[in-house]
């Protein structure tokens, strides 16, 4: 009996509670990796109160002050100002306890020995405080946060050299059905070339994962258990085709008969009803429609979070942005339907013209938009809740995204 879309997310996410095996990198190496540990702040930032600009400390409220002498960035000094006293200062240097205020040089007339205030500045102005960037002890990343630049200085501002990551998930595609021909291959009349597996891989390789091309089967159960043995040193499986209940569909039957346990094998959904998800021993396994859109739709809904749930990703689960649609859409239900289309920062509007076969249509989207199976009709400027597949826009929690 076909689920839900929502309870195969939910049996995907009740499968993948165990994550992978970590490693220890360098930071060099981290970017867009997901961190297994916590991290907190060994130094405060700044590390000392120093001056934000160059110019003058100044000690108390005057208008002329006596120059007792300059400090430069990386200097180490004990100076202590008194009343009406003041002292040149260079961008970053550090400020003694006894100044109160930097006032800009630009804001002062120099004389030989002294200054003059031209324009006033606040009380406490341009000197950055020790621990207002990043106090001890504050969290600088927590478990499950994907790695990008800005970790990375952070890392380096704290002297840490290495971290410890999840290993990343590895996912096996292979390719079947006779009557296509990998992209290198001489095409014979009634053949087409395949270009799901080379989606698959390059779609899983840009969630972080560590790909694989097992190879091409024959339209046999045999050689699909070859393959599949062949691959069971991969987190995760990836098919396409074969899924169906046709004559010569071979996919299911063959991981059926090396004893995969499987969670679901229709969903609620269109395109993508005979979309499979089970487990052979440790290896995930996910059969989707062979049709490339079909597949395409139905892996940026159960196979990126299945990546990421696995990836050891806190925020795991599809956020959307709620907009305007700009046409009204009729939906079959009572069905899950998936719509690609563009969203332009204000409204979605639909792809003119898409198909279960088609392969064009993804690349002139940057994302979807799920309809609930309840809802019959959208009409022009109705909310609706927007998926991106070009960027991630992730939670920490589930969250409804039916349209």
């Amino acid at each position: 009996m076909p689920v839900s879309i929502f309870e195969a997310l939910n049996l995907i996410e009740e499968s993948t509670q165990n994550t992978l095996s970590t490693e220890i990198i360098p930071i060099e190496n981290a970017l867009y990796r997901v961190s297994s540990q916590t991290l907190q702040a060994t130094i405060a930032l700044p590390t000392f109160n120093n001056s934000a600009m160059d110019g003058y400390g100044l000690c108390g409220e005057a208008e002329n002050y006596e120059i007792i002498g300059k400090i430069l960035a990386g200097d180490s000094h004990s100076y202590e100002l008194k009343d009406t006293q003041c002292i040149k200062i260079l961008t970053g240097a550090r400020v003694p306890s006894s100044v109160d205020t930097i006032i800009p040089q630009e804001n002062t007339t120099i004389n030989e020995k002294s200054i003059t205030i031209k324009k006033a500045v606040k009380f406490g102005a341009n000197i950055r405080y020790k621990g207002e960037d990043i106090s001890q002890g504050e969290d600088i990343i927590t478990k499950g946060e994907k790695i990008n630049s800005s970790h990375i200085a952070l890392f380096a501002s704290q002297g840490i050299t290495h971290i410890e990551v999840y290993r990343k998930v590895s996912v096996g595609v292979f390719a079947s059905g006779n009557e296509l021909k990998l992209h290198f291959e001489q095409l014979k009349e009634s053949q087409v070339y395949n270009s799901n597996t080379l989606y698959l891989l390059a779609r899983s390789k840009e969630l972080g994962a560590q790909t694989r091309f097992v190879g091409k089967s024959q339209d046999s159960v045999e050689s699909l258990k070859e393959l599949i043995n062949s691959a069971q040193d991969c987190d995760v499986i990836v098919t396409s085709g074969g899924v169906s209940v046709g004559e010569a569909d071979f996919t299911k039957e063959s991981f059926t008969q090396l004893g995969m346990n499987t969670f679901f094998n229709k969903v609620q959904i269109k395109p993508g009803k005979p979309t499979t998800f089970g487990k052979i021993g440790d290896t995930f396994v996910l059969n989707l429609p062979g049709n490339p859109l079909a597949s395409s739709l139905n892996f940026e809904i159960f196979g990126t979070f299945l990546l990421r749930r696995l990836s050891g990703m806190k925020n795991s689960f599809h956020g959307y942005i709620t907009t305007k649609i700009t046409q009204d859409i009729t939906s079959p239900r009572p069905i899950s339907n998936i719509i690609p289309g563009n969203y332009n920062g204000r409204t979605f509007t639909p792809i003119e013209k898409f198909a279960p076969g088609m392969v064009n249509v993804l690349n002139h989207c940057n994302g979807l938009i799920v309809i609930d199976p309840k809802t019959d009709t959208l009409s022009k400027d109705d909310l609706v809740k927007f998926l991106p597949m070009r960027w991630e826009f992730l939670e920490s929690e589930f969250k409804d995204f039916l349209s």
